[in-house]
This record gives C-alpha cells, sequence and structure tokens, in this order.
C-alpha cells in the first residue's frame, strides 16, 4: 500500500505527464514547506516552495485589503511562461510551471482535476493522523 507522500508525488508526476505545456509542479505547506515536488532540476525545491509560500501570503493580504474574498488562484506571467499557485485547502497550494504554449484553459482544469485529487489524499492523511493520536491517547488513559 502507498503512504500519502508516495500517493501526492504519483499525482503530481502523472498531472505533468498528462498536461501539456507543464514543465513542472509543487504542492507547499502554508509555511513554505515541499510537499511533493517535481520542478526542474536547475530548480532549488524549498526555495521555490518558500518563494511561494511567501507569493500566497502577499496575495492574501492585497485580496483582503481590496475586499476580494479568499484567495483561489495567483497566476504569474512571465515571458517564458506561467506561474500558477492555486489553493488547495487549509494545508497546501499548488505551484505549477507552465510554458508560453500551454493552453490555459485546459491547464486550469487539469490543475482543477488534480487538485481535487490531492485534496483526497491530504484529507485521508489528516484523519489517518486524528485516528492514531485518538489511539494512542486511548493508550494512555489505560495506563
Amino acid at each position: 500500500m502507498l503512504t500519502s507522500t508516495e500517493k501526492l508525488d504519483n499525482l503530481i508526476l502523472n498531472f505533468i505527464k498528462s498536461t501539456s505545456g507543464v514543465e513542472g509542479a509543487a504542492l507547499i505547506s502554508p509555511d513554505g514547506l515541499p510537499l511533493a515536488t517535481n520542478l526542474p532540476e536547475s530548480m532549488d525545491e524549498e526555495r521555490v516552495a518558500a518563494i511561494s509560500a511567501a507569493m500566497l501570503s502577499l496575495a492574501e493580504r492585497i485580496s483582503n485589503e481590496l475586499e476580494r474574498g479568499d484567495v483561489e488562484r495567483v497566476f504569474v506571467e512571465g515571458d517564458l511562461g506561467y506561474g500558477i499557485l492555486t489553493n488547495c485547502g487549509e494545508d497546501a497550494v499548488l505551484l505549477v510551471l507552465a510554458s508560453k504554449t500551454a493552453k490555459q484553459g485546459m491547464l486550469l482544469l487539469a490543475i482543477k482535476k488534480t487538485i481535487a485529487g490531492l485534496k483526497q489524499v491530504l484529507n485521508g492523511a489528516a484523519e489517518e493522523s486524528k485516528n492514531s493520536e485518538s489511539q494512542s491517547l486511548r493508550s494512555i488513559m489505560r495506563l
């Protein structure tokens, strides 16, 4: 049986392989820790994760100040392509790096589908952790 980390890695890898124009992706905690990554070799995954978390934090402050509600997505367009940060629940954000040739509509649809799978794994891992903590607490209470 695969661990949650392996499941997340597989989802990221399948997303990259099956989506035209995607050059890399990373699932990142709000604290800036990489949870699952598949980025180009030239990139430092810890640095990318930290920068992504900072970008999300700034976007949340801007959205709050402009009274736009919760941030769903941060879209960075450069002359070489796109960096898209998408909310993936309370515990993670998905960063996608795509080439300039990527079709945005198809890309956003693929991101949406991938996030649904990532949320399932993340929620399952959180539930397992909660059950494990409850069992440990019950064991201690019996002592």
